[in-house]
């Protein structure tokens, strides 16, 4: 009888089963959500708290350094707490934090409740996996990762549609109030369903990995956020906070190289596949955030389109990802090496940059906008789950869920650390631009002095005196450049992209995948 009852599985069935799966898939698509739902409503929330689109920037940073952050903590403080009570109190703190963004009366608060809401949201994340494999018998596990990987690709999908649609219709306080009715019915069901109660084995905690981490990540963040602004290393706050990133990423690293009881295992690195898969990671993330960023400050800024407009046109792409990843993981089942997808999903990102960066005119229009949409649809739909399978080639146990979680961490970082670098490099490449053409408009220059006198002329014959004429066709001429300078900086973002892609694309070829090798991609989302 004894064996009877050990045999009895321990994974849910019935209408329990998909319960739980709607609960947990909710709370992961919600965290997503708020990824990218903020992208859309940059301007409108700069404008609205008086801030500049570099500060605002910090919205989007902040939830991406907290996720970071907290995602590879999660694993032992589900095993402190329970995994119960942890993703309970995460929806709680994700729900409570969303309602305090909404509310936020300046742009210091919005940030540090941006903060907050990334640490509840970044648990949900990475604990909605574990339970999800879990609730599944081990014949449908390839099912569960299914579902969960196509709220992976929704998640993001929804985020600019959802933004733009509440951005325009309400306010772009919304866009984090609509959190609060679903945190507190997922906040129910997942105290109600999900199981998962402390470790019964004694787990240590490597406080000072975590503290060495925030320390080293938090400032490389806010050097590169505050670099251009106080002149770089001119600057004895960049100075300060450079020594602090680069003490903090030193004593991290040589930390968790020589304790037993690592918060993130690097010694897993050792593993050429997964320094390689990592390195690609790190791309595909700065690909993904970056240019998702630069897209909705373009078409609204300069092409002058609402949000609602901006959202819809990335939808028919994400739909493209999501369906590819299925296809993907067939293929990969079947012994389709992992290398030659990858490099196919790259270059077609690749692809897609280098379109947008002779496409950026302030003449384009959406269906110059929706093709190159869809290669990047395209390209992402063939990188997510074939890296997975190549960094985790090979990988057994705990290197598996530790390679995993690295990669994952790394991804996220390399977006939000892409969108600073990307923030410094446009201001940058602004004012040499701007430099270059001011240089041309001079009274030896007879196109710029056609051009000028012609405007003078035209606001004369709307009634304005000559000296009025003359100050509307200096300052004409003068937003002319500005707008012009800003166009070919944020044309140049777009190909620093694909010139990063570019530069990672050659590591494909160092991995290792034996022939007909099959790898469990489930623990890479």
């Amino acid at each position: 009888m004894s064996d009877l009852h050990a045999a009895v599985p321990t994974y849910e069935t019935g209408f329990r089963k998909w319960l739980i799966t709607i609960t947990v898939i909710t709370c992961a698509i919600m965290e997503l959500i708020d990824t990218s739902i903020v992208n859309v409503a940059t301007r409108q929330i700069a404008g609205n708290l008086g801030a500049t689109i570099e500060e605002t920037a910090w919205v989007i940073t902040a939830y991406a350094i907290s996720n970071i952050i907290i995602i590879p903590m999660t694993g032992f403080l589900s095993n402190i707490f329970g995994r119960k009570v942890y993703f309970t109190a995460s929806v709680v703190l994700f729900t409570i934090t969303s309602f305090l963004c909404g509310s936020a009366g300046s742009i210091y608060a919005l940030v540090f409740w941006r903060f907050m809401q990334g640490i509840g949201g970044g648990a949900l994340l990475a604990t909605a996996q574990t339970v999800l494999v879990e609730t599944f018998p081990p014949e449908e596990v390839d099912k569960a990762n299914g579902i969960f990987g196509a709220g992976i690709v929704m998640g993001p999908t929804l985020g600019p549609v959802l933004g733009g649609f509440l951005t325009d219709n309400y306010s772009w306080g919304w866009i984090f109030y609509v959190n609060v009715p679903i945190g507190i019915i997922a906040t129910y069901l997942s105290w109600k369903y999900i199981k998962g109660g402390k470790s019964k084995e004694k787990t240590k905690v490597d406080y000072w990995g975590i503290l060495f981490l925030i320390l080293g990540i938090g400032s490389l963040q806010l050097v590169l956020e505050e670099g251009e602004r106080k002149d770089w290393f001119n600057s004895d706050f960049i100075l300060t906070f450079s020594s602090l990133a680069v003490l903090g990423i030193v004593a991290f690293i040589v930390r968790e190289f020589r304790i037993a009881y690592p918060v993130v295992d690097l010694r897993v690195l050792k593993n050429r596949n997964v320094i390689i898969g990592c390195m690609l990671n790190i791309a595909f993330g700065i690909s993904i955030y970056c240019s998702v960023f630069l897209y909705p400050i373009f078409v609204q800024g300069f092409l002058g389109w609402n949000a609602t407009r901006t959202g819809l046109l990335i939808l028919p792409s994400s739909f493209l990802t999501g369906m590819l990843m299925g296809l993907n993981a067939t293929l990969l089942q079947k012994g389709v090496s992992p290398k030659a997808l990858v490099i196919l999903g790259f270059s077609a990102v690749i692809g897609y940059e280098v379109i947008t960066y002779f496409l950026a005119t302030p003449d384009s229009g959406e269906w110059d906008w929706f093709w190159p949409q869809m290669i990047r649809g395209f390209g992402f739909g063939f990188i997510f789950v074939p890296v997975a399978g190549l960094t985790l080639a090979g990988l057994k146990g705990n290197d598996l869920a530790q390679a995993s979680g690295l990669s994952n961490m790394l991804r996220l970082l390399g977006g939000a650390v892409g969108i600073a670098v990307m923030n410094t490099f446009v201001t940058h490449r602004f004012a040499i631009h701007r430099n270059d053409l001011i240089s041309n408009i001079s009274q030896y220059n007879p196109s710029s002095n056609e051009r000028f006198y012609g405007l003078v002329q035209r606001f004369q014959a709307q009634g304005k005196s000559y000296e009025e004429a003359t100050a509307m066709a200096a300052g004409a001429i003068e937003g002319a450049v500005s707008t012009q300078s800003a166009i070919i900086s944020y044309a140049e973002g777009f190909l620093l992209i694909g010139i990063i892609c570019a530069c990672v694309l050659p590591l494909i070829f160092f991995a290792r995948i034996k022939k007909g090798q099959v790898t469990d991609i489930g623990s890479a989302h």
